[in-house]
């Protein structure tokens, strides 16, 4: 799949590369999620700059992101409520820093789908929703 990765911390975006990476396994209670819109939070530089490293393992090359909104592609076992097809948003958040949404393909543990995304919402305002 193609995807913005780096392969080491740094305090700018120089390390940054777009390039193929191997698509992500879906596992059990997660779903595959084809990546519509992603959004830029304020933590994706901190964690680039290795400022999340004492409390959150790191493994490379990382794909950075966080927010998604995307179609639903596959399902891993025990995941019933998500059906390929489903237009979600998720905050993709994961127990270390690694595949982040910044990618054609995210894989997200079913309960951080935060919901279906709403027909009257594109897929830019649902990852990157404005304050107010």
């Amino acid at each position: 799949m193609r995807a913005v990765y780096y392969e080491s911390f740094a305090d700018d975006n120089s390390t940054l590369r777009v390039g193929e990476l191997p698509d992500p396994k879906v596992g059990p209670g997660q779903v595959l999620i084809e990546v519509r819109a992603a959004g830029v939070n304020p933590v994706d530089w901190k964690v680039l700059a290795g400022g999340l490293d004492p409390m959150i393992d790191t493994v490379f090359p990382v794909v950075p992101g966080w927010d998604v909104a995307g179609v639903v592609i596959d399902r891993g076992p025990d995941t019933p409520e998500f059906a390929p097809g489903d237009e979600v948003m998720a905050y993709a958040r994961k127990e270390a820093i690694s595949a982040g949404t910044f990618a054609q393909y995210v894989a997200v543990s079913a309960p951080a789908v935060a919901a279906r995304r709403p027909r009257s919402t594109g897929p830019r305002p649902a990852a990157c929703p404005s304050p107010g």
